[in-house]
């Protein structure tokens, strides 16, 4: 009997019945404790008391418990109220795969989409240890936002030790040993799973298979009239090809799939993430050849698609089933995975010996440690150092690292660069606010980026400054001749977002390769030093590896599924690369709470702002969920509204009514516009003559903070009238305000020497406030218009302090930290006027670091 409406488990209450299996039924639930919609799954009371069944539900839970991916289902709670044990799960609001297969058919497009997602969350559970053993279309979810969730691991096979205490038949059923049982469904089922025989990981990749044939034909890959008829033809037939089902489908993809339904398991693929290599590969976008047959196919007509012939497609897309290699009669890349722990690998450098590999990673949100492992060996030890990132490897054997790095993305963390020997032993500081080096060929000199005096200098040896810039300048690295270092700067002109790969010789002559590239944080030398390699993007966070020589001329070497770091490039022309999935993201408290909450809507969010009573947030989306355009969302902080897009472009600021929000072309940095976020047309709004960079509303309504220069001077801080007029400078060229009082009267800056002024909108001398010591980052000016709230990052903690704008008093007022810091790169707090409700915006990287071998 299913639970009636009303019903409480614990704290959640049954709001709905959403569907039932053979393993529960699955409900719609609110939390009473966090205000949010859930899953619940039950045992139904009729096997309340059938321990076989309790122990499967009891390993659904610790199954999905353990494993955090975008493309697995997320598990919050388990409970037991009287003789009813339940889990809680995220509530997800779309339809599943079978429902998308029956209904109208997914693009090509699309389809390669939910594909490389499904391949992507078998191999996050594969390296938990977990194979799932039951995939089929009516496991899998699509969101309406595309986001593809694997579900129901109630037959899933754990690692051994998860069934501790449960007897030996009932430990061989968990952990899929017991011979001759036949655990699955029938059609999707692997040929080692029919002959009851052990499964592996390699049986998921089978039954991948399966959904992927139907997903692209319409139709099952195995079928008969009965059970037995359909479990021989797994074990003794081929599917059709599904280039002969529907030319459409590019070759590539046909062999995808018809690998991973080889009966022999060690004919498949080796694991999951090679299958989401192979798929990214045929789907990346931009002049990948993949991408262009793939367009071509959803462009023409049926009849004009047959006249292209199978050898333009077998030529158009069997490069891009290589790994994106510009040609096919190259052998593919050989990927070696190196690293196998939870987190972000930042740097990584071969040894003299060329086996033994250095490298620094932050593992299980740890601070970062120096590790050392060998190709051969998948073992990896922490060297006995201080928290530090590795940073190059010399040729005589010396380390250079850089202890205390601050929490930031590559361009602005800092910390202070050391070396020391690889043998063993303490570390000797050399120089502070480093953000990165490199040995020269012999060993004897570095080269360096670090901050001076608000610039970036690029100094090679040390204290000979080859090239300075206000802008960013990043990862150095020395040509193999000693005589030039290459490294990353961003565009002067465009921002920090279109990066260069540039030069500079020992004369401090320097010039730009090639610019333009979006994600472009690394790069190195080729082995001959002819070329510089690097991993970057002309849109979304999954790189391409191109190379790039002296003369300017670039060419393609691979495209990768994933953000990318190149770290490091041996003279055989091996290369160390870690490949991460990067997702940002929007934890928060609403008003009344103490619990914090997922506010993120797709895969790359991020706030803007926050209305003063802490109720509405505003923020951009800019990742694959909206195709890598700039997607304006509002959404309630409290969780159970939708997010509802309101526009396109750069979201500055929201008004204190929440009805608009100030908004940058996503096209033109000079021009502004309101947004209503309900119903109303878009307005112009600002000088167009103004480049703009931020912005703040008063709480009071009645004026606007604006951050902008003219071309070709500093930034500045402007006040403009929220109904609109000229804009007014409150502030000196290259001072930038952070926060307007409520009544907008005045504004909130540091200065050069880090005094914290208030600026009165109809001019005058600066206030000064007495405060001391530093005085931390300016969140927001507080409601009663007397303090301002200040916040300091440290590694994995934000603390607050509110300080008293007419004694300069910092109090304590609060801290905040993430639930979960594994592979957390940058932390950002949005405050309520009020100090107590907040958002804060988060960059995750998880990966592995990875031997790459064949570029050419």
């Amino acid at each position: 009997m299913a639970l009636a409406p009303g019903t409480r488990l614990g704290p959640y209450e049954i709001l709905s019945l959403r569907g039932h299996g053979g393993m529960g039924e699955v409900y719609e639930a609110q939390d009473s404790r966090l205000g949010r919609r859930v899953a619940i799954k039950t045992v139904p009371p009729a096997f309340a008391q059938d321990a076989g069944r309790l122990r499967r539900f009891e390993q659904e839970a610790r199954a999905a418990g353990t494993l955090s991916h975008p493309n697995l289902v997320v598990v919050f709670d388990v409970g037991r109220q009287d003789d009813t044990p339940y889990i809680v799960s995220e509530l997800l609001d779309g339809a599943s795969l079978r429902e998308v297969i029956e209904g109208e058919r997914p693009s090509l497009r699309r389809a390669l989409d939910y594909a490389g997602q499904m391949a992507r969350g078998l191999a996050a559970a594969h390296e938990k240890g977990i194979v799932h053993r039951d995939l089929k279309p009516e496991n899998v979810f699509v969101t309406r936002d595309g986001l593809v969730k694997i579900l129901d691991f109630g037959i899933a096979k754990l690692r051994p030790e998860w069934g501790h205490g449960a007897t030996a038949s009932e430990r061989s059923t968990l952990s899929g040993t017991m011979p001759g049982a036949v655990m699955g469904t029938v059609g999707y089922m692997s040929p080692e799973q029919v002959k009851g025989l052990p499964v592996d990981h390699r049986s998921d990749l089978f039954s991948l298979g399966t959904v992927l044939f139907e997903l692209f034909s319409g139709r099952r890959a195995f079928r008969g009239e009965t059970a037995p008829e359909v479990m021989t033809a797994i074990l003794r037939e081929d599917p059709p090809d599904l280039t002969e089902m529907d030319p459409a489908v590019p070759t590539g993809l046909a062999r995808v799939v018809r690998r991973c339904l080889e009966k022999r398991p060690e004919e498949r693929f080796d694991s999951a993430r090679d299958v989401a290599f192979s798929l990214e590969a045929l789907s990346s976008g931009g002049s990948a050849p993949g991408a262009a047959a793939i367009r071509s196919t959803l462009t023409i007509g049926r009849r004009a698609r047959r006249t292209l012939g199978a050898a333009l497609l077998t030529a158009l897309v069997g490069a891009a089933f290589l790994v994106g290699r510009e040609t096919s009669d190259r052998p593919p890349l050989s990927f070696q995975r190196l690293t196998f722990r939870r987190g972000h690998c930042g740097s990584a450098q071969f040894a003299p010996d060329g086996q033994t590999i250095v490298y620094g990673a932050a593992w299980d949100g740890q601070p970062a440690r120096v590790f050392s492992t060998r190709t051969e060996n998948p073992e990896s030890r922490a060297l006995d150092l201080p928290d530090a990132d590795a940073l190059s490897v010399s040729s005589r054997g010396e380390i250079a690292v850089l202890l205390r790095r601050s929490l930031g993305f590559p361009s602005h963390s800092l910390g202070t660069l050391a070396r020391v020997p690889l043998a063993g032993g303490a570390p000797r500081e050399l120089l502070e606010d480093v953000q990165g080096a490199d040995w020269s060929p012999d060993g004897t000199e570095l080269a360096v980026v670090r901050v001076v005096g608000g610039k970036r200098r690029l100094e090679y040896p040390v204290g000979r400054v080859l090239y300075e810039a206000s802008h960013v300048v990043m990862a150095p690295r020395v040509s193999p001749d000693g005589d030039r270092v290459a490294f990353v700067e961003s565009d002067a002109t465009r921002g920090d977002e279109y990066r260069s790969v540039s030069v500079v010789d020992r004369r401090g002559e320097a010039r730009a390769l090639t610019n333009g590239w979006r994600w472009l944080n690394s790069l190195g030398w080729s082995p001959r030093g002819d070329e510089v390699w690097f991993p970057a993007s002309e849109a979304g966070p999954n790189s391409s590896l191109w190379g790039v020589a002296l003369s300017g001329r670039k060419r393609l070497l691979a495209r990768l599924p994933a953000f990318a770091l190149l770290h490091d490039v041996s003279p055989e022309g091996r290369a160390l690369v870690s490949l991460s999935d990067v997702r940002a993201g929007v934890m928060g408290v609403a008003p009344g709470e103490t619990h914090e909450r997922d506010l993120s809507w797709l895969d790359l969010s991020s706030p803007a702002d926050l209305s003063p009573d802490g109720r509405t947030l505003v923020g951009i989306e800019s990742g694959e969920g909206t195709r890598r355009m700039r997607a304006i969302y509002v959404r309630k902080t409290d969780g159970l509204s939708p997010a509802v897009r309101v526009g396109d472009g750069f979201a500055l600021a929201l008004s204190p009514d929440s009805k608009w929000v100030l908004a940058q072309s996503q096209d033109h940095a000079t021009e502004l516009m309101l947004l209503p976020t309900g119903a109303g047309e878009t307005k112009a709004f600002g000088d167009p003559g103004i480049e703009y960079g931020g912005a703040a509303w008063a709480a009071g309504g009645t004026r606007v903070l604006l951050s902008g220069r003219h071309a070709g001077q500093p930034w500045r801080s402007y006040v403009m009238d929220a109904t609109g007029g000229e804009p007014r400078a409150v502030t000196p060229e290259g001072v930038v305000a952070d926060a307007i009082s409520p009544d907008g009267l005045r504004v909130a800056a540091r200065d050069a020497a880090n005094r914290v002024l208030l600026h009165s909108v109809e001019g005058g001398e600066p206030q000064v406030v007495p405060v001391d010591p530093e005085p931390g980052q300016i969140a927001v000016w507080s409601a009663d218009g007397r303090s301002l709230f200040v916040t300091h990052s440290e590694r994995m903690l934000i603390r607050v302090f509110r300080l008293d704008l007419s004694s300069g008093r910092r109090e304590a007022w609060r801290e905040i930290t993430p639930g979960d810091p594994a592979g957390i790169v940058h932390l950002s707090p949005l405050l309520c006027a009020d100090g107590r409700s907040y958002v804060y915006s988060y960059w995750r990287s998880l990966g592995s670091l990875y031997l790459v071998d064949g570029l050419r």
